[in-house]
C-alpha cells in the first residue's frame, strides 16, 4: 500500500498534498469517533458495566488517530513521525487544549484526577524519555549532529509500555468504580438497539477506514516533507499532532464553556498517559529494532514535553481547586513558543540540519 500511495500522490502539487493531509486527518477523526460509538454499543450489549466501558473502550478509542498514524509510520520505517506524533500530542493536549479550555471558562481541578492520574501523566512522560535515552553514551545527545539518530526506544520497552497500559486501565476501572463515574451513552449517540450485524459492520468498517486514512496521511506527509525540506519529525510534532488532537481541543473548549471543565482536564490527563504508553509503546512494539530517536527529541521535543507537564503540575498545586487563568495563558504561551521555535529553527537550519 505504501508504494502504491506514493506513486499515486507523487504527481500531485504541494497544495493538493496539504489538502490530502488535512482531509485525511479529518476522516481519521470521524472514523475514530465511529469506532468508539460502535465499540461502546457492542460492549453495552454484552452487559459490560458503563464504568468499565468508559475507562477502557472510550479512552482507548479516542486515542485511535494517534495510534493509527504512529503505528503505520513505524511499520513503514518512519520512526521520527511515529514518536513525534506521540510527544507532539502530549505537548498540544497540555499546552493548547488545557490553555484554551482555561481561557474559555472556569477549569476545575478534580482532586481524584490531578492527584492520581496527574502523577501517572508526568511519570509516563519521564519514563518515555528515560527509556529512549542512550545511557551508554548519555552526552551524545548534545554532541552529535542535528537530526542524527543517537538513541532508541527498544521494542522490549514497547512491550513494557503496553503492559503498563493494561495496569493503568485496570487501575482506571478501580478508580472509576470508587468515584462512581459513569459514561452517558446518550452523549455518545449510541444506539444499543441496532441489529448486531449492522454494529459489527460499522465497527469493522471504522477500523478499515482508520487504517486507510492513516496510511494516506503518512504518505502525504512524507511527500510534503520532501517538497519543503522539513523533517517528518517536525511535521509530526506540529501539524499531525495538532490534527489528531483536534477532538480533544473542541471537546475541552466546549466542556469548559458549558461549565464542565473537569471533563476537559480528565480528557487531557488521560490522553497524555495513553500517548506515552499506548501510542509510543505500540509503535515501538511493532518494530523489531524499536524506534530510532534523533537529537531533535533530546534537544527540543522532550524538554518541551517535560517542561509543559511540570508547569501543569505546578498550576495544580498553586491553584488548588480551579486552575488560575494566568496558568492557562502560560500553558497556551508555551505551546505557541514551542511551535515558533520548531518553525524558526527549521527555517534557519535548512533541509540538511535539524
Amino acid at each position: 500500500m505504501e508504494d502504491a500511495l506514493h506513486s499515486l500522490l507523487s504527481p500531485w502539487p504541494l497544495w493538493a498534498l496539504i489538502l490530502v493531509v488535512v482531509g485525511g486527518i479529518a476522516v481519521l477523526g470521524w472514523a475514530a469517533e465511529l469506532l468508539v460509538r460502535e465499540a461502546v454499543a457492542l460492549s453495552e450489549r454484552s452487559g459490560i458495566p458503563k464504568v468499565v466501558i468508559g475507562a477502557t473502550v472510550v479512552s482507548l478509542g479516542t486515542t485511535t488517530p494517534e495510534v493509527a498514524v504512529s503505528v503505520m509510520a513505524a511499520l513503514q520505517g518512519d520512526p521520527g513521525l511515529a514518536l513525534s506524533n506521540a510527544v507532539g500530542s502530549i505537548i498540544c493536549d497540555t499546552g493548547l487544549v488545557l490553555g484554551a479550555a482555561c481561557l474559555a471558562g472556569p477549569l476545575p481541578l478534580p482532586a481524584n484526577i490531578v492527584n492520581r492520574q496527574g502523577w501517572v501523566q508526568l511519570a509516563a512522560a519521564v519514563l518515555l524519555v528515560a527509556a529512549s535515552w542512550p545511557w551508554l553514551a548519555p552526552l551524545s545527545v548534545f554532541q552529535g549532529p542535528a537530526r542524527e539518530s543517537v538513541g532508541r526506544l527498544p521494542q522490549s520497552w514497547g512491550f513494557v509500555f503496553l503492559g503498563l497500559l493494561l495496569l493503568y486501565l485496570w487501575l482506571s476501572v478501580r478508580w472509576a468504580r470508587r468515584s462512581r463515574d459513569v459514561v452517558h451513552l446518550e452523549e455518545l449517540e449510541v444506539d444499543v438497539r441496532a441489529p448486531l450485524p449492522l454494529v459489527l459492520a460499522k465497527l469493522f468498517g471504522a477500523v478499515a477506514l482508520v487504517i486507510v486514512s492513516a496510511s494516506i496521511v503518512i504518505a502525504a506527509v512524507g511527500l510534503v516533507a520532501e517538497r519543503i525540506g522539513v523533517p517528518q519529525a517536525i511535521i509530526g510534532a506540529t501539524v499531525v499532532a495538532l490534527g489528531t488532537s483536534l477532538p480533544e481541543l473542541v471537546t475541552g473548549v466546549m466542556a469548559a464553556r458549558r461549565g464542565h471543565g473537569d471533563l476537559a482536564v480528565g480528557n487531557v490527563v488521560g490522553a497524555d498517559i495513553l500517548n506515552a504508553l499506548f501510542v509510543a509503546g505500540a509503535s515501538a512494539a511493532v518494530t523489531t529494532g524499536g524506534l530510532a530517536v534523533s537529537t531533535d527529541f533530546y534537544r527540543w521535543l522532550f524538554p518541551f514535553m517535560l517542561a509543559i507537564l511540570v508547569v501543569f503540575r505546578i498550576s495544580v498545586v498553586a491553584s488548588r481547586e480551579r486552575m488560575r487563568t494566568s496558568f492557562g495563558v502560560l500553558l497556551l504561551g508555551m505551546y505557541v513558543v514551542y511551535v515558533a521555535v520548531l518553525v524558526v529553527r527549521t527555517v534557519i537550519a535548512g533541509p540538511a540540519a535539524g
